[in-house]
């Protein structure tokens, strides 16, 4: 379980790393990144921050552009945080929003099924 203080953290570096890929990293491989969850482990030596990339063809060559940037991003985050050591930086692609999608595919297909069922028992004469 987290505590408030280690929340408030992972709310500073999520708001922090969002300026720094904004603003600061030139990369253009990156495109639009939407940082969506960081977790940083009780020892506060990783943060694992979870992305999304909105209009990017190319995951993987978008997270290798992150990975890539990470020490730059890594040196501007530990300048912005008042903390003692600066936490190494994990990034994942989130795919939350790809199983919410599918999720919501898999339902609207099970409606449309139902729907279809229905419709082919009131075209059916009763005996």
């Amino acid at each position: 379980m987290s505590s408030i203080k280690q929340k408030r953290l992972e709310g500073i570096i999520r708001k922090n790393l969002s300026e720094i890929i904004q603003f600061e990293v030139k990369d253009p491989n990156i495109g639009f990144v939407t940082i969506t969850d960081v977790k940083v482990t009780n020892d506060h030596s990783f943060a694992t921050v979870y992305v999304t990339f909105i209009g990017a063809t190319n995951r993987k060559e978008a997270i290798a552009a992150l990975e890539r940037a990470k020490g730059f991003i890594r040196s501007e985050l530990s300048q912005r945080l008042d903390i003692r050591r600066c936490p190494d930086l994990i990034f994942k692609i989130d795919t939350a929003e790809d199983n919410a999608r599918h999720i919501d595919e898999i339902i609207e297909k099970i409606h449309k099924e139902e729907e279809s069922k229905e419709e082919s028992n009131e075209e059916e004469p009763a005996e």
